[in-house]
């Protein structure tokens, strides 16, 4: 029996950003229909600030795209931060839905970080206003990267902001004019500064406690709030999910992981029906989007895994027909 194992390379060179955001819109909406099994994920508490993710996922075959079964394995270590390391690793392991038989092993932290960002592009592409020129990116990391390429491919970026307490210099320096994203990136002193002109915000950010005041978001501004993924972490405030029409990944991944939509929740400042619409039945058509100009849409992902499902599955596809992955005999 063989094994394909995908590196990072491999990863960036299999799983363009285009396609990881069709295939996640493809994804949620099996997901809304029930027609995929992705449990929530189970977390080992390592220590106070470091846990691993256990994330199984099955998709059958389904409108010309192949079936994925498999499971993704992601640590999350902020004690990795101050030691020069990595703060996530992660791997993805790819089963044949059809015998079980292992088929890859897929370096899982550039999977993580290109779904991720299509889950925004995705969101963006269905909810953004048509005409958005000008985003907002908090935060600096892997993931803001993939933020970043993921709205410029969907949306006709002309000017970026970005704002982050450490890294933003490096940013815009390494990002400006790559693929899809303008020359014309800005470091923004405050989060105000960031929001003034923008019509698109993505947050990546470890923060647990909100990264602007949704006071200062402009009429018909789109939201992407991806940083957050546990009941305590709050990266959006309390006025922004008030000003908003709310849409989320899973309902039941973010009733029990999303601080954001959680904490006022929980407080009593907010209903459930504030969290009514997944992403999925707006791409299917069963529900609304936006439904005016002016309204401000918030997209609340705490990632679900169908998205490394998809993603799995486009790497399996485009990796062999590319020449990429190295194969070892079991």
């Amino acid at each position: 029996m063989n094994l394909r194992l995908f590196s990072a390379d491999d990863v960036h060179r299999a799983l363009p950003m285009s396609q990881a955001i069709e295939g996640v819109k493809a994804g949620y909406v099996q997901l809304s229909a029930g027609r995929v099994q992705a449990p929530l994920r189970t977390p080992l508490a390592v220590s106070p600030n470091d846990v691993t993710l256990i994330m199984p996922f099955f998709a059958p075959p389904a409108a010309g795209a192949d079936g994925a079964l498999g499971l993704k394995l992601v640590s999350v270590f902020n004690s990795n931060v101050p030691r020069g390391l990595p703060l996530i690793h992660s791997i993805v392991m790819a089963v044949d839905p059809s015998s079980g038989a292992p088929l890859a092993l897929i370096e899982g932290s550039s999977l993580t970080a290109i779904r991720t960002g299509a889950a925004s592009g995705a969101a963006t592409d269905v909810l953004a206003r048509p005409g958005a020129a000008v985003a907002a990116i908090f935060g600096s990391g892997v993931q803001a990267r993939r933020q970043l390429e993921a709205v410029c491919t969907v949306r006709p970026i002309e000017r970026v902001f970005v704002y982050s307490l450490a890294g933003a210099e490096v940013f815009a320096a390494e990002m400006a004019g790559m693929g899809p994203i303008p020359t014309d990136i800005r470091i923004a002193a405050t989060p105000r500064e960031a929001l003034a002109e923008a019509d698109v915000v993505c947050t990546a950010t470890t923060a647990l406690t909100p990264v602007f005041d949704g006071h200062d978001l402009r009429p018909g501004t789109h939201v992407n709030g991806i940083g957050s993924f546990t009941p305590e972490m709050q990266e959006i405030d309390l006025a922004t999910v008030r000003r908003s029409r709310v849409f989320v990944d899973s309902i039941e991944a973010a009733l029990a992981e999303a601080g954001d939509l959680l904490i006022p929740l929980n407080a009593g400042e907010i209903t459930l029906d504030h969290i009514s619409t997944e992403l999925g039945e707006v791409i299917d058509g069963s529900k609304p989007g936006r439904t005016s100009t002016e309204q401000i849409t918030f997209f609340k992902s705490v990632g679900v895994a169908v998205q490394d499902a998809v993603a799995a599955s486009i790497i399996l596809h485009n990796g062999p027909m590319l020449g990429l992955g190295t194969t070892i005999e079991l």
